[in-house]
């Protein structure tokens, strides 16, 4: 057996090489720099968790607030019941007695010369509870559509139940149009003003618009009526065929009654890219919840070529800076130009080419121009040069307005004052008076169209000689079939005409002269 060394004994040093520092030297680096890397992780851990610590304690505070609110406002609606319920107690009391001495009054109407026969006559219809005269009177005066919109407003306080009243009121063309044969006046104008104007009159007078006085019969019903306008998309045409008018009614009821369903955002989408080009849609899509689908609603109308109406989305919902105006614009406007050009080129369009590309132009230019005052975008993009091309094809359009130069060859009365013939005679559809030396050749025709015998006849001239670049001498210039002379080169034989009466006798000429 071996002898097992004595750990007291002084035993020879190995000598270390070379190759095994190198080793320990490389796990050495090895170890500092995994630690550096555990040492980075742990501390971007800690920072993680630091600012989702801070986010989370801001979001807590944000509820915080936020319930806070919630229940202020839930406890001052609830005090300001007792209040609401006392005003609209005195004001039903009050709307009883006007509507008692409204009844008695013989000539409640009035005039309507101004606006307070007008308010006068509103009133009357609001305070009878009659919705059909009220509706009548409202969509007989569309002229007046702006002293309306001031006093329907004030006409609905009286009534005993506005949002019936109105719902009543519009029933006869909204959700759908029962007017049968007389359904040609469109009247969207009518229900929007009136849907509009009924807002203020259902506002809760201490708390405002956070609580609107519209009982759940109500809006239940206005939920039906809502139904009904959507299942009739289908007879209409579908969304991509409904009308922009329609559109606006549906909006603005489910606004006014407060029943937007968040689960038909889709729907809503698709009607305001449809109706887009519409001046209210903008705030429309804002109050129906499609804030947050702007971005994307407004890159769909730049890619149907919409430039214009993605303008006014961009401003209503602020994203200027993402969607800069005036790009936008200048590509509206060479996509106008585009499209004038192809009418111009298109071989089915010769009847309207014209006209329809400059109007077309013209229209683009004055839109591109309103929207640069109403925008304040003067100093970006200056109207200037827009004015001068609008002027030049205003000018152009005037030119070819002008009549035309009445041609030389047309019948003139003679220098010696002589009678004039008669407005049609000699006339034929195929008669052309030509400019230029006539072919030496003469073609007979075969037949001649007969003439009426009640034409007078008229002594024939003397036989001229042709060949000479002087007409003949006549008191009378006629079409070339009706006078015996012309005024052309032929060369040849001297020919004789019949008397100009001739015509009327059933005698037809010898040979007709072709014009070509």
């Amino acid at each position: 057996m071996g002898s097992v060394p004595n750990p007291g004994e002084l035993t020879e040093l190995t000598q270390p090489s070379f190759d095994e520092f190198q080793h320990q030297t490389s796990l050495m680096t090895g170890c500092t720099l995994m630690w550096k890397e555990l040492s980075d992780h742990i501390s971007s851990l800690e920072a993680n968790l630091m600012r989702q610590s801070e986010a989370l304690k801001r979001k807590i505070e944000a509820l915080d607030s936020e319930t806070k609110t919630s229940l202020d406002s839930l406890k001052k609606r609830e005090l300001s019941i007792d209040d609401s319920v006392k005003i609209a107690v005195n004001r039903v009391e009050l709307l009883k007695k006007d509507a008692l001495k409204t009844l008695n009054d013989d000539n409640p109407d009035g005039e309507v010369d101004n606006g307070d026969g007008l308010l006068q006559i509103l009133k009357s219809t609001c305070l009878r509870m009659e919705p059909k005269e009220f509706w009548n009177f409202v969509s007989g005066r569309k002229k007046d559509i702006e002293l309306l919109r001031e006093k329907i407003p004030e006409a609905l306080s009286e009534c005993i139940d506005p949002a019936k009243f109105v719902m009543e009121a519009i029933s006869e063309v909204f959700p759908v149009d029962k007017r049968g044969n007389e359904r040609g006046n469109d009247l969207g104008w009518a229900c929007v003003l009136v849907l509009e104007s009924l807002i203020p009159a259902v506002v809760d007078p201490v708390i405002g618009k956070s609580r609107m006085l519209i009982t759940r019969s109500v809006k239940e019903k206005a939920k039906e009526i809502a139904e009904t306008w959507k299942r009739s998309l289908e007879e209409r045409g579908g969304i991509d065929n409904v009308k922009t008018p329609d559109v606006h009614t549906f909006f603005q009821h489910l606004i006014t009654f407060g029943i937007v369903n968040e689960e038909e955002l889709d729907l809503y989408r698709k009607l305001v890219i449809g109706s887009a080009w519409r001046k209210q849609m903008p705030k429309l899509a804002v109050s129906l919840g499609l804030g947050d689908k702007m971005p994307d609603m407004i890159e769909e109308l730049i890619s149907k070529g919409q430039q214009l109406d993605a303008v006014h989305f961009t401003y209503e919902v602020g994203l200027v800076d993402r969607f800069p105006p005036v790009p936008l614009l200048k590509a509206f406007l060479k996509d106008a130009k585009k499209a004038a050009s192809s009418i111009l080129e298109d071989p089915n369009n010769a009847g309207r080419a014209a006209q329809l590309p400059a109007r077309k132009e013209q229209s683009a230019l004055r839109a591109v121009m309103k929207c640069i005052e109403e925008y304040k975008l003067e100093a970006e993009l200056p109207p200037e040069n827009l004015k001068k091309r609008l002027e030049q094809l205003e000018k152009t359009k005037t030119e070819k307005r002008k009549p035309a130069a009445v041609p030389a060859n047309k019948r003139t009365r003679a220098s010696n004052g002589g009678p004039m013939p008669p407005a049609k005679a000699g006339r034929s559809t195929n008669a052309y008076v030509s400019s230029f030396a006539a072919p030496p050749s003469i073609v007979r025709s075969p037949s001649h169209p007969q003439y009426p015998a009640a034409v007078p006849a008229y002594p024939s001239p003397p036989p001229a000689m042709y060949g000479t670049q002087t007409p003949p001498t006549c008191p009378y210039m006629y079409s070339p079939e009706a006078a015996p002379q012309l005024a052309g080169s032929y060369p040849g034989a001297p020919m004789n005409y019949p008397a100009y009466g001739g015509y009327g006798n059933g005698i037809a000429p010898a040979y007709q002269q072709a014009y070509y």
